[in-house]
Order: structure tokens, then C-alpha cells, then sequence
């Protein structure tokens, strides 16, 4: 047995380890945080931590220069244990679970959007309307000549108030009538479910209780959480939180984390990890910051993809990934907190956002919702982006819907200086086109350490623009800022070591670029897959709604400069912030929301694009600056 000890933020945490165990497996069975979006292949080179102490079995390879390796930089995946080791686990590691740059109600132009969008849901009737409200009840007291039972004389009661033949009431609300009753004179405040034909009672609270009856709506993302904390009854956030989706250990991907689950005890792992690691985390943040007890949260609204939703119930989900691609549910119904061990109220409801596909899940469905495009004459086509791709295209008549294998690329997956966008990351670019110099905007403020998806949109089409690269991602301008390696790959460097702080000069080369176009390529695709097979084309379409954390920072002409979105005015585009959480929130809030999104997510066409024949060749065709057809883009191609 060996001693690791990782260094991480001033922490150390000391786990025992058999030699020849792999140093990443160690990490994640110590509940250490490191990045690993090929979840430990070896093929994305973000897995770095440096040897500070001891030794490892960790041969060079090409993630890494030799001045790194001299310098003690490992990747994870790769070093196995051999002895005793001090590990370094860099912040940049770490950072994505605690400084994710999201859509989460955090700046003052995301609340714009949102309580735009809560206007829209308003004036369609999507808002208010729960059946959570407080009912407060006065009994009459029991005497000797009137011996009814409490839960008699409370049901009999509320069926005389409010004309509700069905009164039923749950086992806390038993455990506490009792003594309820007697210490507040018999005059009670119920919290009840009122549904069609029948009245459930929740819970019974003294009649001066002050508490707000409360909700959660979550964004469950792939990579990141976004929740607010609501007061049922006028609406209002009583608070707003965000964090990392503590999965991302075991891949940044859902295939990747569908093949963990798999393994022996791996759904405990994952499901461990979103729920333990990062819900409850995000529930008790919210309920401090709101003052309010995680026991007076009585529903919880949660939106996430189709894979996300069957590794939060811990359920077998390889069948999503196998042909012929089937869930174990597209709906559910009569799921409550504590069945997956939320600790809010024991009768607290879990409502799930409803699947369409085996890609297109809740956070769709929900985010279709927000997007109000269900609700509106022109064709319009919604698309959020994040760790996955999924596209909606449709009107008030239709909606169809798909998802496209993107990569982690928007993530900074498959690029070799790429991040999250977390501090340090390059989130916006321009670049002189004369002198090739970049003006850089760094999240947080700082040194860059990396870059971030919609930092590498605003880089490539930026050299596109002033002929560094030609359609193929090739760099064919020389510069100071242009270098070309041993075997000729040349890439574009942004900050230099010096600037930087770190190990190597902040750069994207051309194997970068090349992802990124198939990346971009799919998206495009994707969109012109689904308006192949109603018969229409881009010039059809009126209105393009982008969601989704890495839509708030992109540049939607750059954009379409590179492909990704169709070339129509780019007046047409709107950024409509994370539509996933502003769906949840208004099924949280309304009845006839959650009825809505639920029939949305039956009546919406599922295009599975793996079957669709001539997809493979839109897709080749797409992948190129900005298409391999000049005519799609004449606002590009002048």
C-alpha cells in the first residue's frame, strides 16, 4: 500500500492506494476533483497534476512537452502508483465545480431575460396557477358528545370549506395533527395539493406559522446546476444558486458516463455524485441564503437530458446508448424527494421535466416552453448549446426536435489549450487584421490559462476573417504570432508563456480548428437535416432562439461566419438565457405549465439523426469555413 497525498486549494487529503493502481481512479475514490472529459482514455490531456514528492509510473506523452514533464506535470489517467507521492492538483483542475460561468440569474441582463420570458409564460396563461397553497382550517373542538377522530374532524371540515367530496391526508400530516391542533386552539394551516377531484393535506402548521410554502427548480446540465428557490405562493426567487455537476469526474460526456455506470457499482458512483455531491450542496445553500428549512421546500421542479434524469434515479441507462436508442421512461409521475434522498419535506413531490428521445430530454422540453415558439406563428428554430447540442425547429402548427454529437468541443473538450469557462478562460476575442494581434476578454479578469467555447468561435472566425486560415482550418499567413512545429502544424498564439504565468504559451492549432469545424459542422447539420425533411430551407426561417451556458457569451455574426448557425440577419437572433431553468420555474409555479410542457414533450417529433440517410453528408458538407457550399452564406462569401 501506498500514502497519496493531493494538494488541492491549500487542502490535503491523504488516501491509501495499491501499486499499479491508476493515480486518476485514486483521485476520484478520495472525492478529489480533477477534470476529466474523455473520462481517463488518455485523448483529451485535461486530467494534469504535477508530482511534487515520490514517484510515479507515468511515461511522457504528447499532451504533455518535455518541459512540462521535466517540470513534474502528469496526466491522471495515464500515471499509475508505484510508492509514496505528494500530488499537486492545479486550480484549473478543480474549478469547474465551484466558478462554472453559467446562465443562472447572476448578472442583471440575465434576470432581463428571464423575467422577459416569465412575461411571455404570463400572458399565455402559463402563470400563476399552482395546486400547492395553504388552506387554513378552524375546527370545532372535540367534546365528549362529539368524539370524532382528528383526521375525521379535519377532512369533514375542509370538505364543508371547500367543497371537495376526495380530502386525503398523508402520513406527516397524521404525525403532526395531534399536537398541532390542540397547541394552536384548533385552528390550523394546512398545506394542500389541490387537484382535480381530490384534496390531499401535506402537512397541518399552527395558523401564525410564518414560513413560505416553497419550491425548487433545478437545471440539471451535464456539466453544470442551476436552481432558484421560489415562494409558491406569490412567485417570488427567495434564492438563486449554481454549481458543478460532480459526474464530470467520470467524463465530460453523457456516452462516457453511461459506459461508467455500467461498471460494477458505477450508478452508485454517479448517482452519489450528482445527488450527494452536488444537489444537496445546492439545496442547503439556497435554503440558508433563503433563512428557510429544507423541510418547508414541499416540490421540487428539476430539468435535465434524457441521460442526466436516469443517472439521477440511479437506472440502468445503457439501453439509451444501444440501438434502438430506448429509455426507461419519457415521463414519470408520483416521484417524491425522498425517494432519491433529498432531504426536503417527506411529501415533497420530484417532478421531472419530460423526454422526447434518447438525446433530447427534459431540459429541452422545459427550455422549449420558455422559448414560446410553440406559441407563435413563424418558424423558428431554438437551439441550446452547452455539453450537448439539441436543436428545436417549428411554430404554433409543429415541433420537431434532435440532438447532434457535438463533442465537448463548446466545452473546450478535444482542444489543447480549451476549458471550461471557468477564471482564467479566454471568453471573447478580436484580432487585428493587419498586425494578426489578439484583444483578449479573460473571465475573471486574470491571467488566461485557456479557452472557452465561445472564445474559440470568436478566434477562428476572427482569423477566417483577416485570411490567416482558408476554409480548411489551415493557418496560411506568417506572423510573430504564427508558429509551426517540428512536423509542420502551425497554430496561433494568443497569450504568451510570460503572460501567462504558467507552463506554455496559451495557443490553437490547426488539430484544434479542425475539431471545432466538426463541432460547428454538426450544429449546422443538424439544422438543415431537420429542414431537408419538412422541405424547407434556411431562408424560411424567422426567428433563432440561442440558449444554454455558452450562448451568453457568443458573438452570433461570428457564428454564422464560421458555419455553425444558418446566414439570415443576424437581427433574427436572440440569446434567451438558460431557458432550461426558466421552464422549470414555471412548472414549478403553474399547473397548467407542467401540463404543457408535458404535452409538448408527447406531441413533438424526435428526429434520431443517426437514421436519417443523407445526414452523414450534410454533415461532411458542413464541415468546412463556413460550408463547402459558397451559396448558404453570402453574407460570409463576398
Amino acid at each position: 500500500m501506498a500514502a497519496i497525498l493531493f494538494e488541492v486549494n491549500g487542502t490535503t487529503v491523504e488516501i491509501a492506494a495499491n501499486d499499479g493502481e491508476n493515480l486518476l481512479d485514486v483521485a476520484r475514490k478520495a472525492n478529489v476533483a480533477i477534470d476529466a472529459p474523455c473520462s481517463g482514455n488518455g485523448v483529451c490531456g485535461k486530467c494534469r497534476v504535477r508530482l511534487l514528492e515520490g514517484t510515479l509510473d507515468s511515461p511522457e506523452n504528447r499532451h504533455l512537452t518535455r518541459e512540462e514533464y521535466e517540470a513534474g506535470w502528469r496526466l491522471a489517467c495515464c500515471a499509475k502508483v508505484v510508492g509514496d507521492a505528494r500530488i499537486e492538483v492545479p486550480d484549473i483542475a478543480s474549478a469547474y465545480r465551484s466558478r462554472m460561468k453559467m446562465a443562472d440569474l447572476s448578472s442583471p441582463e440575465e434576470v432581463a431575460i428571464f423575467l422577459n420570458a416569465e412575461k411571455q409564460l404570463a400572458d399565455a396563461g402559463m402563470l400563476p396557477g399552482s395546486d400547492l397553497r395553504f388552506l387554513t382550517v378552524r375546527l370545532s373542538e372535540p367534546t365528549v358528545d362529539d368524539a370524532m377522530p382528528d383526521n375525521e374532524r379535519l377532512m369533514r371540515a375542509i370538505r364543508a370549506q371547500t367543497g371537495c367530496e376526495r380530502v386525503e391526508l398523508s402520513f406527516r400530516a397524521l404525525q403532526r395533527l395531534a399536537e398541532t391542533l390542540r397547541g394552536s386552539g384548533f385552528c390550523i394551516k394546512c398545506v394542500v395539493s389541490a387537484r382535480p377531484e381530490i384534496l390531499r393535506v401535506l402537512d397541518v402548521l399552527p395558523e401564525d406559522s410564518a414560513t413560505p410554502l416553497a419550491g425548487i427548480a433545478l437545471d440539471l446540465g451535464t456539466t453544470s446546476l442551476a436552481a432558484l428557490r421560489v415562494n409558491l405562493e406569490t412567485g417570488a426567487i427567495l434564492a438563486k444558486g449554481s454549481g458543478g455537476n460532480g459526474q464530470i469526474r467520470f467524463g465530460a460526456d453523457v456516452i462516457n458516463r453511461m459506459i461508467e455506470s455500467s461498471r460494477p457499482g458505477g450508478r452508485k458512483r454517479l448517482q452519489d455524485a450528482v445527488i450527494v455531491e452536488s444537489i444537496r450542496p445546492l439545496i442547503e445553500e439556497l435554503c440558508a441564503t433563503a433563512g428557510v428549512p429544507q423541510e418547508n421546500v414541499y416540490r421540487m421542479v428539476l430539468a435535465g437530458n434524457t441521460t442526466m434524469n436516469h443517472l439521477l434515479l440511479g437506472l440502468f441507462a445503457d439501453p439509451i446508448r444501444m440501438e434502438p436508442f430506448v429509455p426507461s421512461f419519457f415521463q414519470t409521475k408520483g416521484l417524491l424527494a425522498r425517494d432519491i434522498g433529498l432531504p426536503l419535506h417527506p411529501e415533497a413531490e420530484l417532478v421531472l421535466a419530460p423526454n422526447i428521445g434518447s438525446y433530447v430530454g427534459g431540459d429541452i422540453t422545459a427550455g422549449t416552453l420558455s422559448s414560446m415558439i410553440w406559441n407563435r406563428p413563424e418558424l423558428s428554430l431554438f437551439i441550446d448549446l452547452g455539453t450537448n447540442g439539441e436543436l428545436v425547429l417549428g411554430n404554433n402548427e409543429f415541433l420537431m426536435s434532435c440532438a447532434c454529437s457535438a463533442d465537448p468541443a463548446f466545452e473546450g473538450g478535444d482542444i489543447s489549450c480549451g476549458m471550461r469557462a471557468t477564471d482564467g478562460a479566454i471568453e471573447a476575442c478580436t484580432i487585428d487584421p493587419v498586425t494578426l494581434e489578439p484583444t483578449l476578454t479573460v473571465v475573471g479578469g486574470c491571467a488566461p490559462a485557456g479557452i472557452c467555447g465561445s472564445g474559440i468561435i470568436d478566434i477562428i472566425a476572427e482569423l477566417f476573417r483577416a485570411g490567416a486560415i482558408n476554409g480548411k482550418g489551415k493557418l496560411v499567413r506568417e506572423g510573430d504570432r504564427i508558429l509551426h512545429d517540428e512536423h509542420g502544424m502551425g497554430s496561433y498564439v494568443l497569450a504568451w508563456q510570460s503572460e501567462t504565468g504558467g507552463v506554455k504559451d496559451v495557443a490553437i492549432n490547426e488539430v484544434d480548428i479542425d475539431n471545432f469545424i466538426r463541432a460547428k459542422g454538426a450544429i449546422y447539420s443538424a439544422t438543415a437535416t431537420m429542414l431537408a425533411a419538412l422541405d424547407m430551407d434556411a431562408s424560411m426561417i424567422e426567428r433563432v432562439y440561442v440558449a444554454g451556458g455558452i450562448g451568453s457569451g457568443i458573438n452570433m455574426k461570428n457564428a454564422v461566419t464560421i458555419g455553425m448557425f444558418p446566414d439570415i440577419p443576424i437581427g433574427q437572433f436572440s440569446y434567451i438565457g438558460n431557458s432550461s431553468l426558466t421552464g422549470a420555474y414555471a412548472m414549478l409555479l403553474s399547473s397548467l405549465a407542467q401540463e404543457k410542457v408535458e404535452e409538448l414533450g408527447s406531441s413533438m417529433t424526435y428526429l434520431e439523426l443517426s437514421n436519417v440517410p443523407g445526414y452523414m453528408d450534410a454533415f461532411v458538407a458542413a464541415c468546412f469555413l463556413p460550408h463547402t457550399d459558397a451559396s448558404l452564406f453570402p453574407s460570409v462569401c463576398v
